[in-house]
């Protein structure tokens, strides 16, 4: 019975990562930020920028290029590497498509990909903050604070995507990326 406890235990980190991160601060810049153009991505394996669609790549390196390439402002090459994936439509994708969709302009779009994600994951907290700025941003503060609330509801009260958006709807400054 302990060797069953100590095997899930184990695995439960594993199963989180598949489940997508709640890892909801910003992300650290790397090669990819630092020295990979047009969407591509650094590939440790080679030490070399790639093009995000090449196979020795897989969606769990994709993503961190994505959330890394959207906080450096690079909206457009995240989009990139978000049509490399290939994991379908899931919440952690739909999340950082609503995203990007967002900081290029095209916010009513963005407003329902992070709908959709939510339908999909509706404990989603990193998706919750960024649509909750995303309502802020719309001067729709009572819908950001349910929002804030559900973020709450989760557990996710000490997490960023918590107290960046009650910072937001505290002062109307949604977060800089």
């Amino acid at each position: 019975m302990r060797l069953i406890a100590a095997i899930l235990i184990a695995a439960l980190p594993c199963a989180a990562l598949a489940a997508g991160s709640d890892d909801t601060a910003p992300p650290k810049p790397t090669q990819t930020s630092k020295d990979c153009k047009k969407g591509q991505v650094w590939d440790e394996k080679t030490a070399a920028c790639v093009n995000p669609e090449d196979a020795r790549l897989d969606d769990d390196t994709r993503f961190g290029a994505v959330r890394e390439l959207a906080w450096a402002g690079r909206p457009e090459d995240a989009r990139r590497v978000l049509a490399a994936m290939t994991e379908g439509r899931t919440d952690r994708v739909m999340t950082y498509d609503a995203f990007t969709l967002r900081k290029t302009g095209r916010i009513e779009e963005g407003l329902k990909v992070y709908e959709a994600a939510l339908v999909a994951n509706p404990r989603n907290v990193l998706a919750r903050s960024y649509y909750g700025q995303a309502l802020v941003d719309q001067g729709e503060y009572d819908m950001a604070r349910t929002q804030l609330a559900e973020i709450a509801a989760a557990g996710a009260t000490n997490s960023w995507a918590h107290q960046s958006l009650a910072r937001a709807i505290e002062t109307g400054l949604t977060a800089d990326y």
